[in-house]
C-alpha cells in the first residue's frame, strides 16, 4: 500500500514540475515577445495559458482523490496541501505572463518609451527564483526555502528602477501616459511573481517542519 501511495505522491510532484516548467517558460517568453513586438507570439502565449489552467485543475483533482482515498495525516497531508497551494500560485504566475502578452497586443506598433533591460532582468531573476522554489519543494528542503526569499529584494529593486525610469520619461513627455501605465503593470506582474515564489517558500517550510513562517519583508502576501 505504501509503495502505491508513494507513487501517487511522486506523480503529483512530477506534474507540479511540469506545470512549473511551462510557467517559467511563459514568463520569460512574455517579456521577450514584448521586447520583440511579436504579436503572433503574444497570441500564441495567450492561447497556451489554457493548458496551464487545465494542468492546474488536473493536479488539484488528483490531489483531492489521493486525500479522499488514502486519508493521509501529518507530513503527507502537509505535502498534499502544499501541492494544492503551489499549483494555485503557479497558475496565477501563468496569468501574469498572459497579462504581459496581452499588454503587447494592446500597445500595438507604438515604439516603447523605455528600454526593457531592467524588465528583462526582472523576468530572469523571477524565473530563477521560481525554479529554485520548485527544486526546494521536490527535495523537501526547508533550509533552501529559508534563503530564497532574500532574492526577492533584487526584483523589488529593479521594479523601483523601472518605475523611476518611466516617471522620468513622463516628466519630459506625457504623450505616452497610457503606455507608461501598461509598462508599470508589466513590471508589477514580474514583481508579484517574486512574491508568489516567496509564498511557495513559506508553504515548503510548513510542509517540512510543521511550522508556519511568514516573510513579512515582501509585499505580496
Amino acid at each position: 500500500m505504501r509503495a502505491a501511495y508513494d507513487a501517487e505522491l511522486k506523480k503529483v510532484q512530477n506534474d507540479i514540475l511540469t506545470l512549473g516548467g511551462k510557467v517559467e517558460t511563459a514568463l520569460v517568453e512574455s517579456v521577450e515577445i514584448l521586447k520583440n513586438r511579436d504579436f503572433e507570439g503574444s497570441t500564441r502565449l495567450i492561447e497556451a495559458d489554457a493548458e496551464i489552467n487545465d494542468m492546474r485543475f488536473a493536479i488539484e483533482d488528483h490531489v483531492l482523490t489521493v486525500v479522499a482515498t488514502q486519508q493521509p495525516t501529518g507530513h503527507d497531508m502537509r505535502t498534499l496541501a502544499a501541492a494544492l497551494d503551489i499549483t494555485t500560485e503557479l497558475e496565477r504566475i501563468g496569468d501574469y505572463a498572459k497579462g504581459i502578452a496581452s499588454i503587447n497586443l494592446t500597445l500595438g506598433e507604438a515604439p516603447l518609451i523605455i528600454s526593457l533591460n531592467n524588465i528583462s532582468e526582472m523576468a530572469q531573476k523571477a524565473q530563477t527564483m521560481l525554479h529554485q522554489t520548485l527544486d526546494a519543494f521536490i527535495q523537501q528542503n526547508a533550509e533552501t526555502a529559508e534563503t530564497i526569499p532574500d532574492e526577492d529584494d533584487a526584483i523589488d529593486h529593479l521594479f523601483n528602477l523601472v518605475f523611476q525610469d518611466i516617471v522620468s520619461t513622463m516628466i519630459d513627455n506625457d504623450t505616452y501616459s497610457d503606455q507608461a501605465n501598461y509598462l508599470v503593470w508589466v513590471a508589477h506582474n514580474l514583481e508579484r511573481t517574486g512574491d508568489r515564489a516567496v509564498n511557495i517558500c513559506e508553504r515548503i517550510i510548513y510542509m517540512v517542519t510543521g511550522e508556519m513562517k511568514e516573510f513579512s519583508s515582501t509585499g505580496g502576501h
